[in-house]
């Protein structure tokens, strides 16, 4: 994730009056090679950035389990703060976190990418707009290869298992259409680490969401995000794997254009190559602290409740 960032600030440095002044890493190659595409200066700790650099923002993209420890010292510092998703391992730190940021009057947000998606803004565009009639019904899906890297997250104490790291992209995009469900029901699949596959139902009043995320497959297997929104007038298809599609009731199915403000083509790794989203993300950050205005769309109390639902998911599962 570090080097997707420094991929999209790259780009934005063009288009926003910022500058990354230094990066930190403990790879000592990797934290040369991005200070120099950025042109910043190098430390080889998070903290020697914290307490030395000059800034005022730090964007954290460590390990989960390292998350709150370091969101901490940079909020203490007084610093704007963008954080990684998920926030943190457990809800109760999120949440004081959350709090913190609240309490030094600093612009802080989470990196829930969703919200930040063409394909995904498209959908929550639909609802809002009732173009197509009232939704009925919504599942979400997030399938992805056993991570072959970063041995953490292999280890639920200290990622969460793709239950936290993966499925909480769909759990925080039902909150930020929906709110708190009235009801969870869940499922969980134990057979590629403790939290590695979780089907989830989420009842609301008028509708019902199921979300699925595993990343219980061997490394050949394509990662995939998708969903599938049926409307009372069309039934709307979305995967990473084979695009945007619209199924009317009266009509042939079609594929709309969206706008993109980037097509941002990943060249650092991870899972896919389109990184629109994290370019808008981060737009919306620093856009935010230029013009004054704390970041709403995915702040640090959105990145906890997500953590919370999480939560409430695995607490499902074993009721």
């Amino acid at each position: 994730m570090g080097r997707m960032h420094a991929a999209a600030y790259q780009q934005l440095q063009s288009v926003l009056d910022f500058q990354v002044a230094a990066v930190a890493d403990t790879d000592k190659e990797q934290v040369d090679k991005t200070a120099k595409l950025l042109g910043a200066k190098t430390y080889y700790s998070p903290d020697e950035l914290i307490n030395d650099a000059d800034i005022n923002t730090v964007d954290i993209c460590l390990p989960t389990y390292l998350h709150y420890e370091h969101t901490l010292k940079v909020l203490e510092k007084g610093y704007n703060v963008f954080v990684e998703k998920p926030l943190c391992l457990h809800s109760k730190d999120a949440f004081a976190l959350a709090k913190l940021a609240n309490e030094k009057h600093v612009f802080a947000q989470v990196g829930q990418c969703l919200r930040f998606w063409a394909e995904y803004e498209h959908l929550k565009s639909l609802i809002d707009d009732n173009l197509y009639g009232k939704l009925a019904y919504l599942k979400m899906c997030r399938f992805s290869p056993r991570p072959g890297w970063g041995g953490w997250l292999m280890d639920d104490q200290l990622s969460g298992g793709a239950t936290l790291d993966l499925q909480i992209h769909d759990a925080d995009f039902a909150l930020y259409l929906f709110g708190k469900p009235l009801k969870i029901k869940s499922f969980i699949n134990h057979s590629c680490g403790k939290y590695s596959s979780i089907v989830s139902e989420l009842k609301y009043k008028d509708i019902t969401v199921l979300t699925e995320g595993s990343w219980d497959y061997p490394t050949s297997f394509p990662f995939e995000m998708s969903y599938i929104a049926t409307f009372e007038k069309a039934t709307v298809i979305f995967s990473s794997l084979h695009g945007l599609t619209v199924c009317p009731s009266d009509g042939e199915r079609f594929s709309p254009e969206l706008k993109k403000d980037c097509s941002m083509q990943n060249e650092a790794g991870g899972n896919i190559s389109d990184l629109g989203g994290y370019y808008n993300e981060l737009y919306y950050f620093i856009d935010c602290i230029n013009k004054g205005i704390y970041p709403s769309k995915a702040s640090l109390l959105a990145g906890a409740e997500a953590v919370e639902l999480t939560e409430k998911q695995k607490l499902a599962a074993k009721d």
